[in-house]
């Protein structure tokens, strides 16, 4: 009995404690890889498929916190998702679902910064890992549930079975991903919505909603990514 307590503290303590911050060049290269992963054509295609995981779960928890009725997440093989919820079709809360999806990977990333600059690796793992098992619950699709499980097991497996290294330089890696891989879905859609090919965007949806121009909800993503990459990036150097 006591060797069960024993242990379920020193599974607390790891995650409740800080690790030795990686070296700035553990930070640096990470930093990198997620640039080139994200300017990339090919990798962001891949890659693109995590963000989407964070844009779908934006909405889902910000129309749990605002009091609406979560029916389902889908993800789909193409990097695009949707997200449906039970409610008022206007209001406050609505308004804040329908914003919380380009907003979300970025200032995910930013409170992922936030917790490594606090030394909080293990926590940031176990965290993201709780998260992935959350969305999985909602997920209503085959393809989806695989790329939140895979997601979430890459997760699980880094923070269990491997050594503070290698964990530090994952959780950086991600969060950094996060960061930079906010930016340019929005430009992204600003591009499609130049070409007429998002008439039911998140922005337009949103300016439907305020009967605020689309334009103005799209700059209003613009300074939530680069404030939040601004912001994180600092913590995560040491700025």
């Amino acid at each position: 009995m006591n060797t069960d307590t024993d242990g379920i503290a020193e599974v607390w303590d790891r995650v409740v404690g800080t690790q030795p911050d990686p070296s700035f060049a553990v930070v640096a290269v990470t930093g990198l890889v997620a640039l080139a992963v994200v300017a990339a054509r090919g990798p962001w295609r891949v890659a693109r498929n995590a963000v989407t995981i964070a844009h779908e779960g934006g909405h889902g928890i910000a129309a749990l916190l605002t009091g609406r009725r979560l029916e389902g997440i889908r993800l789909h093989s193409d990097t695009s998702g949707l997200t449906v919820s039970r409610g008022r079709p206007s209001g406050i809360g609505m308004v804040l679902t329908a914003a919380a999806g380009y907003t979300a990977p970025s200032l995910l990333g930013l409170a992922g910064a936030w917790l490594l600059a606090a030394g909080h690796v293990t926590a940031l793992l176990w965290g993201a890992t709780a998260l992935l098992l959350a969305m999985l619950v909602m997920v209503r699709n085959a393809y989806g549930m695989l790329t939140v499980v895979l997601t979430g097991g890459a997760f699980f497996l880094v923070s269990w079975f491997t050594a503070t290294e290698v964990q530090a330089a994952f959780a950086y890696g991600v969060v950094w991903f996060l960061l930079l891989g906010g930016v340019r879905p929005v430009f992204e859609l600003q591009a499609k919505r130049r070409r007429g090919e998002a008439p039911d965007s998140d922005a337009d949806q949103l300016a439907r909603l305020t009967n605020t121009p689309a334009p103005l909800w799209l700059l209003l993503f613009h300074a939530v990514a680069l404030c939040s990459l601004t912001g994180g990036g600092r913590w995560l150097l040491g700025l």
